[in-house]
């Protein structure tokens, strides 16, 4: 990597604490410090998104490009994957991250056949090796892009049309291949396509057969490799389709109880997503985490004005605080990890505002973090929570609980004790203590 994309960035991005006044360093993030018994890199495990960070151009659905990146202007397509890479790692190490994620056309350019793509592939995870072995920059995640070519229109595993079925399969099946050659710790499955626009045209039941099927055969797949990683899938209701199979964390577990998968998947929740959804980004991550499916989390947010996916880093410590708090009650994410599927906004041109992006979102998370663990420490909310609860640890609402009641028991009791009395949920209560910890 002799060459210097980031000039303006001559060493690693410091920790400094919060009184630094220095915009290129964290205040909040010191990797190495312990919180309970686990350092903030070890319970963050955070993430770059190699298509946001290195491929994004600020272009939108009104306009184009308004990014102009020194690695993305050779004209061979190989020479400018290959440069492409060594910008990303020299962030990686300049920002101070573990772990990076992909698509597979992130990393290495479509051809003008199949074989050629994937020969482009191979090209690309080789350089890609020889720099994680150089940096130890490690992979947390790899995928497939079954969205973007004007094939997938109608869809990639859902597809009506089964040779566009097979192609999906055969991406997926070298994406695989790439993951495990770079020890990729996951494997994300987005259904960005895997949807309908109208059900005029739409026969629902054999699509959602179709990618049940498509999911078992990667299982099948990924056990004759030996690849070990976790498969993730990633929920969202809408955009581009106008409805998706994989809508939100409930409707994506009861698909995969519904078709024999629920050993093999985790979920990848993404702050975002949760928004279109309707949901609020803690709820998606506890719907996962009580089903002990939280696997992985997509680290950005939404702007609720606006009605599509605007992938912004986090900075609400509200947001980060409440995921954590789920992340911590279930001893954090395992293989998973924080992965920025953020970019910068369009008016935030230049390359070293990538920096000031993660390192803010970087930021909220380990202040999340912390705050958290102190909120766990002193049982601020579970010790209110016990309490309120309190009802069902003996007498009638213990047999509740050990189903050794029925409703004429139950009738009787009532009949027996007179009307129950209301007890408050003293909301803004927990509001206020939760506000005395963020500030």
């Amino acid at each position: 990597m002799a060459k210097t994309y980031f000039p303006e960035i001559t060493k690693v991005i410091p920790f400094e604490g919060k009184a630094s006044k220095n915009p290129l360093a964290f205040k909040y993030y010191n990797k190495d410090q312990k919180v309970g018994n686990k350092t903030m890199a070890e319970h963050l495990r955070f993430s770059v998104a190699y298509w946001h960070t290195m491929k994004g151009d600020g272009s939108d659905m009104f306009g184009s490009a308004s990014f102009v990146r020194e690695w993305l202007q050779a004209s061979d397509p190989l020479d400018r994957a290959r440069e492409t890479m060594d910008a990303a790692f020299e962030f990686f190490q300049k920002l101070g991250v573990d772990y990076y994620c992909f698509h597979d056309r992130d990393i290495a350019p479509a051809g003008a056949t199949f074989a050629q793509s994937c020969k482009n592939l191979q090209v690309i995870v080789d350089y890609a090796k020889q720099l994680q072995k150089e940096t130890g920059v490690k992979l947390l995640w790899g995928t497939a892009n079954l969205f973007g070519d004007p094939i997938f229109t109608s869809g990639a595993s859902t597809n009506p049309d089964a040779h566009i079925f097979a192609l999906a399969a055969a991406q997926v099946k070298n994406a695989l291949d790439a993951t495990l050659a770079l020890g990729g710790e996951n494997y994300v499955f987005w259904g960005g396509r895997e949807g309908y626009e109208s059900l005029l045209n739409t026969d629902m039941k054999h699509e959602q057969e179709q990618l049940a099927r498509f999911f078992h055969m990667a299982v099948d797949y990924a056990k004759k490799i030996g690849f070990k990683g976790q498969f993730l899938i990633e929920p969202k209701p809408c955009e581009p389709s106008k409805h998706q199979y994989d809508t939100d964390s409930a409707t994506t577990l009861a698909f995969l109880r519904q078709y024999d998968l629920i050993d093999y998947f985790k979920l990848n929740v993404e702050a975002n997503h949760a928004t279109l959804a309707g949901h609020t980004f803690e709820h998606e991550l506890t719907v996962a985490s009580i089903a002990g499916k939280l696997g992985s989390v997509d680290a950005n947010r939404g702007d609720l004005l606006l009605g599509w996916d605007t992938d912004q880093f986090p900075t609400d410590l509200y947001a980060t605080t409440l995921a954590m708090l789920v992340i911590l009650n279930q001893n954090g994410l395992g293989s998973g990890g924080l992965n920025f599927d953020a970019h910068p906004r369009r008016s935030s041109i230049d390359p070293v505002d990538l920096f000031h992006a993660h390192i803010g979102g970087m930021d909220a998370f380990a202040r999340g973090l912390l705050i958290a663990q102190q909120i766990i420490e002193d049982k601020a909310l579970s010790g209110f929570i016990a309490e309120r609860y309190a009802s069902y640890t003996s007498g009638i609402g213990a047999k509740i609980m050990a189903g050794q009641t029925n409703f004429v028991e139950l009738e009787k009791y009532v009949l027996d004790n007179g009307l129950p009395r209301m007890k408050s949920g003293r909301l803004e209560m927990l509001e206020n203590l939760i506000n005395n910890y963020i500030h």
